[in-house]
């Protein structure tokens, strides 16, 4: 069985310039998922895919491959993580070096825990899943959520909830943005990270951040240090 974790790290990041290899927390951002996968101890080779010199510099001094330059048709802002996979699963394929099983990591992914890495191989073949990925759950019920009207009110997107209680409706899921686990032949078949058959890695909320704008970075480097000091000893 061989394992592979693609990262995809583009360049010319927009609103975030220089975001996949911008340092957080005294490393590149990228090598947070480097090292995560690395000590997640289940894959055969760990393969960063980009189109900038300096981010496949920055990923070969952490322990990545980089193997291959991705296109450019695949290095804008409107390819999808989906059609990067494909290539890079496609690649490895051709060149007689095949993966049975993989893992998209993102490279803006600074809480990736090794455990919730191994946790999602482990359901994804207990299942036989064709793709395992990460979730967390909403803080607040997406059941009873709120829009503006056309006057600029307040309404109720669903209002027959009006009267019903949080606790009345189910959980609801969002993907968590971290990793996405794949079986191969399967995903290649089907094309899409989101597919009919889709297993649930369920993260805590505290370890969930997005980072597509100044704002989430900053969010996100106030989430480490508490995190980080929370964990740290303190001596009297």
């Amino acid at each position: 069985m061989t394992t592979v974790a693609i990262i995809p790290a583009r360049g010319g990041s927009k609103r975030i310039p220089g975001k996949n290899i911008r340092p957080f927390a005294g490393l590149p951002m990228i090598a947070h998922s480097i090292r995560a996968a690395a000590a997640a101890q289940v894959f055969d080779r760990i393969l960063v895919s980009t189109d900038s010199d300096e981010i496949a510099a920055i990923a070969r001094q952490y322990g990545a491959e980089v193997l291959f330059r991705r296109p450019p048709e695949l290095a804008t802002d409107e390819a999808g993580t989906d059609a990067v996979l494909l290539h890079a699963l496609r690649w490895l394929a051709d060149s007689g070096r095949p993966a049975d099983f993989f893992c998209c990591i993102y490279a803006t992914a600074p809480f990736l825990q090794p455990e919730y890495l191994r946790q999602g191989l482990a359901l994804l073949r207990e299942k036989q899943a064709t793709t395992a990925f990460s979730v967390t759950t909403y803080p607040y019920s997406i059941y009873r959520s709120l829009k503006t009207n056309s006057r600029g009110c307040l309404e109720m997107i669903w209002p027959e909830n009006r009267q019903k209680r949080s606790q009345d409706f189910p959980e609801a899921l969002h993907d968590a943005g971290q990793f996405y686990w794949g079986d191969t032949p399967k995903y290649l078949q089907e094309g899409r990270l989101f597919s009919s058959h889709a297993v649930p890695v369920l993260l805590p909320r505290d370890l969930v951040q997005d980072i597509d704008t100044p704002e989430d970075w900053e969010i996100a480097e106030r989430m480490h240090k508490v995190l980080t000091d929370a964990n740290t000893p303190h001596s009297r």
